[in-house]
């Protein structure tokens, strides 16, 4: 596979770096429970004091763990899994025990459009100009619309800065035997990404670039096949925002995404061994205009406007000659408004209204495979609602509602109701109770319900089911938590989840044997109600402004309600532990994460399972000056890998031990 774009993307990429972005301490947080977080509630408190639990992977977290992408800044997320997507070289993220199409990732708020199957492929999202991600799980349907069943990712990104300054980071590494090269020294994976930014406190933009590459894995390099498969990923965006004045802001940007990927396989079609290849072109540009009003006054008002164009096109080919070449596009368009004020001394209304329209284009080699209708398309309207209501200095309540009405699938509501109660609050300590219960709802995508998700080249194919419901759920949440001088904390929290209607693949009998070339075919039906439960718990300590330890422990439990099954992939255990330090050398810190999970069912009804793993990183960090820090790392030193002669039944990690440096250059304020 070629990769001809990479050589422009690269240019560009150098472009900006010779200008390139803001000093270190501009990322700093006074510490992790004084984060304000705005997701929970739509407005913004300390993460401590927020009657909705969320989690903050921050920016200094992201710095200094060498974070690439989301994927990446997401990995050490007590109870967040990350599972690679069947077929691709990404990533998509499950809450809960709830599957990613149920989890909505945004971005300032917005959605993005599922970049595979109905998931959002975090691996594809770069961590350029990120402030913080939030983390809440539990319905939130409530507050941000259908597909909020297991939670919400939201990316909270950084408004560009006055003055002129500039950042280049570089860095890349090595999987040792592994390298698809065969060469242990070969530099198989690397990236490079740069910001400049300046302007006035009035007017201020923005321009930043990344780009990624992989070689991908190949523990037998002389062979055709290839476990993990090699990319080129570029990101350019440009943001510009304007206040006039204290009450008002108004922000524009445009983004812009595109990712080559290649696979290769080995088709056992005895007594032949086909050696086949797929190449997949991925792109995406995002156009958003947002205002913020009254930013100083009781009544603030807000709205913003997205139109993404996802395109995914894919076309494979044998040593005989290519077929399949099938291109598909995705559009979402969403408009926003919202107001708050404060109503007497214990009240804070906010109400808001969503438009929403989806349209899907698919074709197979020149032909729809969409039916009768060449487009596909939905629409929604949404209304929203929430007090945010004190009765007392101790207690708060947050009830909330949301109405939509579906193009498609007429009128449905969710209400929730999210309340916090101190215990006690002094100086030194807090302590409090919280939870909350949600209905979440989630309409059938237009990629269920009409896309063919071709993985013929793997043995199946998934077919779009146009007579689909809506999933039905309520999420329990409960827990409590304890705080010591804003420095020490620790919280635990128990969750239920049932989900009714829920939308799963089936085998389709009749299609297969159709197809007669040995493919199985898949279809989409309402064919289950699911419940997922556990409890889960984190702590911390930040006993300076160097040490920090943190530790996490997820108990989930599963039932597919009509077999009494355990659900597939969800491992009961999960545990993080990470520890950060100063070394010796004034400058010099590291970072430490161990992460653990258990054996998973590949199939409940038959037992079988894939097995537990742990696996650790670490990180160095020495900041030479403000203008340049170096950077190295080991991820997954315990060397944790799957057996790839049986990698239908085992989930552990594609990617073995990798080891790897750079550089940042920050210049200006």
């Amino acid at each position: 596979m070629h990769f001809r774009k990479s050589y422009l993307s690269l240019s560009c990429l150098s472009l900006v770096a010779m200008v390139s972005t803001a000093t270190l301490a501009d990322n700093r947080s006074a510490g992790y429970l004084n984060e304000l977080v705005v997701t929970g509630t739509r407005t913004e408190r300390q993460l401590l004091d927020t009657p909705v639990r969320t989690e903050v992977v921050t920016a200094e977290e992201i710095e200094k763990t060498h974070a690439r992408n989301l994927k990446e800044a997401l990995e050490n997320v007590p109870g967040l899994q990350l599972r690679e997507i069947h077929g691709k070289p990404g990533y998509e993220v499950w809450l809960q025990g709830v599957e990613s199409d149920r989890v909505l990732v945004l971005i300032d708020g917005l959605p993005m459009t599922a970049t595979t199957g109905s998931t959002v492929d975090v691996s594809q999202l770069s961590v350029l100009d990120i402030e913080r991600v939030e983390v809440v799980k539990g319905a939130v349907s409530a507050q941000y619309g259908s597909s909020g069943i297991g939670g919400v990712v939201n990316v909270i990104s950084r408004p560009p800065a006055p003055g002129l300054s500039g950042q280049f980071t570089t860095d890349a590494g090595t999987y040792g035997d592994q390298n698809p090269s065969g060469d242990e020294a070969d530099p198989a994976r690397y990236s490079a990404r740069a910001t400049v930014q300046g302007g006035s406190e009035e007017f201020a933009l923005r321009l930043s670039a990344s780009h990624q590459h992989s070689d991908g894995i190949d523990p037998e390099p002389d062979t055709w096949a290839r476990p993990g498969d090699e990319y080129d990923r570029t990101d350019l965006s440009f943001r510009t925002d304007w206040s006039p004045n204290e009450d008002h802001r108004l922000s524009a940007a445009v983004a812009r995404f595109e990712e080559e990927s290649g696979s290769r396989f080995t088709e056992q079609n005895p007594p032949f061994v086909i050696n086949q290849g797929k190449d997949e072109t991925v792109t995406r540009t995002r156009y958003t205009l947002s205002g913020d009003h009254g930013r100083n006054s009781d009544l603030r008002a807000g709205w913003s406007a997205v139109q993404e164009i996802l395109n995914d096109d894919t076309l494979k080919y044998t040593g005989s000659g290519v077929f399949d070449d099938r291109r598909a596009e995705s559009t979402l368009s969403r408009f926003s408004a919202h107001l708050g004020k404060p109503v007497g001394l214990s009240h804070h209304l906010q109400g808001g209204v969503d438009f929403n329209r989806e349209t899907l284009d698919q074709t197979k080699d020149g032909a729809s495979e969409l039916g009768a209708e060449p487009r596909r398309q939905r629409e929604s309207q949404e209304a929203w609602a929430q007090d945010t209501w004190m009765p007392t200095e101790h207690l708060e309540l947050v009830p909330g509602v949301r109405f939509q009405n579906d193009s498609d699938f007429g009128t449905y509501t969710a209400p929730k109701i999210n309340a916090r109660y101190d215990l006690v609050r002094t100086d030194s300590l807090t302590g409090f109770l919280r939870g909350g219960v949600g209905a979440g709802y989630r309409v059938p995508n237009l990629k269920e319900r009409y896309f063919t998700f071709d993985h013929s080249q793997l043995g199946y194919v998934v077919q779009g089911t146009p007579g689909l419901q809506p999933e039905e759920s309520i999420s329990y949440q409960f827990g409590g938590g304890l705080s010591w001088n804003r420095s020490a904390w620790l919280e635990a929290n128990a969750f239920l989840n049932d989900i009714e209607q829920l939308i799963q693949t089936s085998p389709d009998t009749e299609a297969t044997q159709a197809r007669n070339d040995g493919v199985q075919v898949f279809s989409y039906e309402n064919l289950a109600e699911a419940r997922t439960w556990g409890f889960e718990t984190t702590a911390g300590w930040e006993p300076s402004e160097h040490w920090r330890l943190t530790a996490g422990y997820t108990l989930t439990r599963t039932e597919d309600l009509a077999t009494g099954n355990e659900l597939n992939r969800r491992p009961r255990h999960q545990a993080r532990l990470g520890l950060d330090g100063p070394l010796g050398v004034t400058g010099l810190s590291w970072s430490a994460r161990l992460k653990y999970q258990s054996e998973e069912f590949v199939d409940a009804a038959a037992g079988t399972e894939s097995p537990g793993y742990t696996t650790a990183d670490l990180k160095l960090n020495y900041q030479i000056s403000n203008q340049f820090r170096l950077f190295a790392g080991a991820d997954n030193i315990t060397d944790e890998q799957r057996d790839f002669s049986n990698a239908s039944e085992d989930f552990r990690p594609v990617a073995g031990r990798f080891l790897y440096a750079g550089l940042t250059v920050s210049f200006g304020e």
